[in-house]
């Protein structure tokens, strides 16, 4: 990779692969979201988000539909930052258009530019194995490809090593994990199967498909053992704050998880709905939570708490 290769990263996921493979230093700009390693928070943000991400649940949702009802983006490029940034290659997704800036979105910015254009690089991650291709191709983008399978061979052998642990139990919990409070939604896409690396046994969500709206009814029919809450974007006190749009349903005390005290809430923004290097870390909490008997990473009060 050339020395002088300027980077800009329009997606969490991706500043953090990059930063995993080591080329921090070639980062000059990011996302809005980017705030992971937080080494990176001084860099220039090249996005915005259009709502108001302060509102509650319910709000948000219907900012979002909103807006995507009326063929337009939830984001905003700065695409004059992002032409003085001049960077060789910009990173972005085409997975979800309410996660993160997409593809057609980079592709307007940069069209009109004159002389020579970044290249684009997105990423469209659904499963597991998607998310070790992805880093492989970053690493490919930026020549260090080596590097890049060195960093998906030390995490898959980390999740081989749970997994192999997981195996050995003998009762696996049912778990739900919800990933917006209001409305109700499951989480899909590499979720069901980090669930059942954990030991646990998924019941919403398909693996490597975008996650499903979920009714109160459903959740409260299946009553999982163990739920998880991780809001698409909230931090762990973010959560808290929200989860009366659950706690005030009909019946909510007595599902099994709330007679138990086995409902869990994590921070789904740094973790989970972060297709990166960091989903081993997010193994490792659902591990923590489905056995904790078992399992001891470090995670509780910082990447989870109970509630």
């Amino acid at each position: 990779m050339p020395a002088h290769m300027r980077i800009v990263s329009l997606l969490p996921g991706c500043t953090e692969i990059v930063c995993a493979l080591g080329l921090a230093d070639r980062l000059v700009g990011r996302s809005h979201e980017c705030d992971f390693p937080p080494t990176i928070c001084h860099l220039p943000a090249c996005t915005a988000a259009k709502l108001n991400v302060h509102a509650a649940s319910r709000e948000i949702d219907r900012q979002v539909k909103s807006l995507l009802e009326d063929a337009l983006s939830i984001y905003r490029i700065d695409t004059g930052k992002l032409k003085e940034l001049q960077p060789d290659i910009i990173l972005t997704q085409s997975q979800c258009e309410v996660c993160a800036v997409s593809l057609p979105e980079v592709e307007r910015a940069v069209s009109e530019w004159i002389g020579s254009r970044p290249s684009v690089l997105s990423l469209a991650p659904a499963s597991l194995a998607d998310v070790w291709s992805d880093i492989l191709r970053v690493a490919e983008a930026l020549g260090v490809a080596q590097s890049g399978q060195e960093l998906v061979n030390k995490l898959r052998a980390r999740i081989a090593a749970i997994a192999s642990k997981s195996r050995a139990v003998g009762h696996r919990p049912s778990v739900a994990c919800i990933e917006w409070l209001d409305p109700l939604m499951a989480a899909g896409n590499w979720m069901p199967e980090l669930v059942e690396l954990a030991g646990g046994q998924n019941q919403f969500g398909e693996p490597g498909q975008h996650s499903p709206w979920l009714t109160w009814e459903a959740l409260r029919e299946r009553d999982p053992e163990v739920i998880v809450i991780m809001p698409c974007g909230f931090n762990l006190a973010r959560t808290r704050r929200e989860m009366s749009a659950l706690t005030t349903k009909p019946d909510w005390e007595n599902l099994s998880a709330a007679k138990r005290q086995r409902i869990y809430l994590t921070d789904g923004n740094q973790y989970f709905n972060r297709p990166g290097p960091r989903l081993v870390e997010s193994l490792e909490i659902l591990a923590e939570i489905a056995h904790p008997d078992i399992f001891r990473f470090g995670h509780e009060r910082v990447g989870w708490e109970k509630l």
